[in-house]
């Protein structure tokens, strides 16, 4: 079987300002599909776990460097994501994410997949760009 390839056009487009895709035609009907997508269920169908992730963003990104480097799950830290749990309400889907042998959580949208060779990273990103945009 021939796996599909996926059109990422819609991401290929950087705003001068920022690193949000400008609209364009892709943009708008991939963000169209997004708006009516349940994630949760998109994701778990689409992902293979486990998967390596890099943390990009921490809402405790005021902490020093030290204290993160050694905090687990914390910004610039890679772990494995071992399945998806659903929605809190602040922090959207949560990943329940392992590093070395801690087990914790941490939000989808700070995460990214460490390679964009990985089978996982488009469906990831395609989550984090639309939680910031929506």
């Amino acid at each position: 079987m021939v796996k599909k390839q996926n059109d990422h056009s819609w991401d290929l487009i950087q705003s001068e300002k920022g690193n949000l895709p400008q609209c364009n035609d892709a943009w708008e009907k991939k963000y169209d599909e997004w708006v009516g997508r349940d994630w949760l269920k998109w994701l778990n169908s689409n992902l293979s776990f486990p998967f390596e992730v890099k943390r990009f963003d921490d809402d405790n990104d005021a902490y020093s460097k030290d204290i993160t480097a050694q905090t687990p799950f914390s910004f610039g830290h890679v772990m494995q994501v071992l399945s998806l749990v659903p929605e809190d309400g602040v922090f959207g889907l949560i990943a329940k994410v392992q590093e070395g042998d801690k087990i914790g959580e941490a939000p989808l949208f700070d995460l990214e997949v460490t390679s964009k060779d990985n089978e996982n990273y488009w469906a990831v990103r395609e989550y984090v760009v639309w939680d910031a945009n929506k």
